[in-house]
């Protein structure tokens, strides 16, 4: 077992320095082509404001946790069933890390535009520019998009081209929000109208009322949330304290205890989609990416 553990190590140590030797991916490449799936999981990768993590990056890390949990986990239990549902856990685990990062993040960012559409509402009806009125954001916005604003007044000065800064922008922010006020920004670079002011001042009295409401629904729907969610955790946690013991999983290193493992795993699969599926509130996709 030593030697396993040893050699796994080794081999994941290889594989760091192998994967150390590639250029990370640019920011939003790979993102917009493949499959449906793909494409949610690059969303949800920028949502959650991981500029250098790429879907194979993260791909790879599943692979890894799922081969690394699956030999600790037979190692403990003797049992390949059990040891093929907790590395299914594990393999599963970098993605729930990321889409949990997302939705935190989100929620932040959720009180933070109508701020950032007010600021540019201010810049631009005392007569800044456009870019200007973007690129001040790194200085007078709020803390956690600054970063992204500032990259945008760097990429301006240095290539002069608005409509590709916002392009890089609008993958930065991996918002929705910030896709509708960028868009909105590039039609009035382009088409010009009086009535920009107008529709900035009408979006941040949306976004604060939506703000608001989100936030009570979530506030009241919590407990049960979380509750269904133990409820979910709870069998496996069980599993796992007896897989300690051999003389108590040996039943399911046998046929008919691996379907049972498997049917298990697949009601609580259903269960948590089920469960997340109805108490879930709309999220907005970027139609607009």
């Amino acid at each position: 077992m030593n030697g396993l553990l040893v050699g796994l190590l080794l081999g994941s140590g290889l594989f760091l320095v192998w994967w150390s030797c590639w250029e990370p991916e640019p920011p939003g490449s790979g993102r917009d082509g493949g499959p449906h799936w793909l494409r949610r999981l690059g969303d949800d990768i920028a949502e959650a404001g991981y500029e250098s993590l790429s879907t194979r990056m993260l791909l790879t890390a599943c692979v890894i946790a799922f081969a690394f949990v699956f030999l600790i986990a037979y190692a403990i239990s003797s049992v390949p069933a059990i040891a093929f549902c907790f590395a299914a856990m594990a393999g599963y685990a970098p993605v729930a890390l990321v889409r949990m990062r997302a939705r935190k993040r989100r929620a932040r960012l959720r009180d933070l535009w109508p701020d950032v559409v007010d600021n540019v509402t201010s810049a631009v009806r005392a007569g800044m520019a456009l870019p200007e009125a973007l690129s001040q954001l790194a200085v007078r916005g709020p803390e956690e998009l600054r970063p992204a604003f500032a990259a945008f007044g760097h990429d301006y000065r240095t290539t002069g081209r608005f409509t590709e800064c916002l392009d890089l922008l609008k993958v930065r922010l991996g918002d929705p929000v910030g896709d509708r006020l960028v868009e909105s920004l590039r039609i009035a670079r382009e088409v010009g109208g009086s009535d920009l002011g107008h529709l900035l001042r009408t979006l941040s009295q949306f976004l604060r009322e939506d703000a608001r409401t989100r936030a009570e629904l979530e506030a009241r729907q919590s407990w049960t949330v979380n509750a269904a969610k133990l409820a979910c955790a709870a069998p496996w946690i069980v599993l796992a304290m007896l897989s300690t013991r051999p003389e108590a999983v040996a039943a399911y290193s046998t046929r008919t205890g691996a379907l049972i493992l498997a049917f298990g795993a697949v009601l609580s699969v259903v269960a948590y989609r089920v469960m997340m599926r109805v108490g879930r509130l709309p999220v907005e996709d970027r139609v607009l990416r």
